[in-house]
């Protein structure tokens, strides 16, 4: 019984790995295609590209830094400062993200100081 309780769940994981490298495949190609996209100014198109890649892979930070500037570049700034936030959460050390942020808030926070916010 033991034997075959090991093997169920080597099966598992052989199943498992496959699937999550599948989800990460396709969110790369949805992110490439998104960056594509943003190259000629399509934002909102970009953008669904990106909100797609995150639903298929919500643990690819690379895909939630884009879909950021995706909301940064349409005016959503609650929605990007979120995303921002879940990419550095995900991948804390990763340095382009944070300059990214970084930039975000810098504007972001002058801007709000400007309106009175």
């Amino acid at each position: 019984m033991r034997y075959r309780s090991l093997l169920v769940l080597v099966f598992a994981l052989g199943v498992a790995v496959p699937v999550s490298a599948d989800r990460r495949s396709d969110a790369k190609a949805q992110v490439e295609f998104g960056i594509a996209i943003a190259a000629r100014g399509l934002w909102t198109g970009a953008t669904l590209r990106f909100e797609k890649a995150v639903e298929m892979d919500p643990t690819y930070a690379a895909a939630w830094n884009n879909l950021g500037i995706g909301y940064e570049q349409q005016g959503k700034f609650s929605e990007a400062r979120n995303a921002y936030e879940k990419a550095i959460a995900l991948d804390p050390k990763n340095t382009m993200i944070k300059e990214n942020y970084d930039k975000f808030r810098e504007i972001y926070d002058r801007q709000n100081r400007r309106s009175g916010r």
